[in-house]
């Protein structure tokens, strides 16, 4: 009798946890940040500080937690979506058609044999450097040693219609095709892997981020973000407080959210949904 009642034990116990397991998580809103006087663009973080690129006011910013403006780099041509190595920040000047760089306080530019017409994007990632190229319709990217070229003006896959923001990860370089309105994925030869989101009716997707598990794209236009798993399948749409966003990226575990429109970063957590919400 004794082991029939530790056996019943052992299975509540284990059904415990797997009703706890199931418990479902989302990103949920948390708190906005009002920046003033700045329409961002692009967001990363470097030395556990937020840079924005404020392209109506051609120059970057570094804020604190509030929104408040620390440091500011003037002089530049409509900065875009920007990167980060951990030493230099990476700054696509679309009205420049160059890749600026600022290590210590001083700007520089990348050395590139190739010309660029309106870089919209760039990615760092240890060695290597990507970049989207977005008149040309095309990727640029760089495995630390030798550049190489990939896309061209389509719809087809592999090929492009304004891409937008790329980013770099272990095996591939993510991609967001703005006006294909989806997410590619490529190998690091440039090889076509797949693609995400062409099914979700989105118009102009302006931003990407890559964590390990999930792939972030801004909906720009329908004012959403949408969130998919590294195969495309959706997993979360996200309305809440967005209005024309252009980028985000994962920062202290929270994910950031810019608002280009209204000058706002709209934070969220990944938490447990509500029961009454799941029911």
């Amino acid at each position: 009798m004794k082991y029939i009642y530790l056996v019943l034990l052992g299975v509540l116990v284990v059904a415990s946890c797997k009703q706890k397991e199931a418990v479902p998580k989302e990103w949920v809103f948390v708190k906005t940040i009002q920046l003033e006087g700045v329409y961002p663009i692009g967001i990363v973080a470097l030395d556990g500080k937020l840079w924005l690129s404020d392209g109506d006011n051609n120059r970057l910013v570094q804020i604190d937690a509030n929104g408040k403006i620390e440091q500011k780099v003037d002089s530049l041509e409509r900065p875009m979506h920007i990167d980060a190595d951990g030493e230099s920040l990476y700054i696509p000047q679309y009205g420049e058609d160059n890749i600026a760089t600022l290590k210590n306080g001083v700007l520089g530019v990348l050395a590139l044999k190739d010309s660029l017409d309106a870089p919209a994007g760039v990615s760092v990632f240890k060695n290597e450097k990507a970049i989207a190229d977005f008149y040309n319709n095309r990727i640029l990217y760089s495995d630390g040693d030798e550049w190489i070229s990939f896309g061209k003006e389509g719809k087809k896959q592999g090929e492009f219609y304004y891409p937008t923001d790329v980013q770099i990860t272990d095996s591939l370089i993510w991609v967001a095709d703005a006006y294909n309105n989806r997410i590619q994925a490529f190998d690091k030869k440039g090889g076509f892997v797949k693609m995400m989101g062409q099914d979700q009716k989105m118009n102009a997707a302006t931003g990407i981020f890559v964590s390990e598990q999930e792939v972030f794209v801004t909906d720009f236009e329908n004012d959403r973000v949408l969130i998919f798993d590294h195969e495309g399948k959706l997993l979360q749409e996200i309305s809440q407080n967005i209005e024309k966003a252009t980028d985000l990226m994962l920062f202290n575990s929270q994910l950031y959210v810019i608002n280009y429109r209204n000058g706002k970063i709209n934070v969220f957590n990944f938490d447990e949904v509500p029961r009454s919400e799941v029911e």
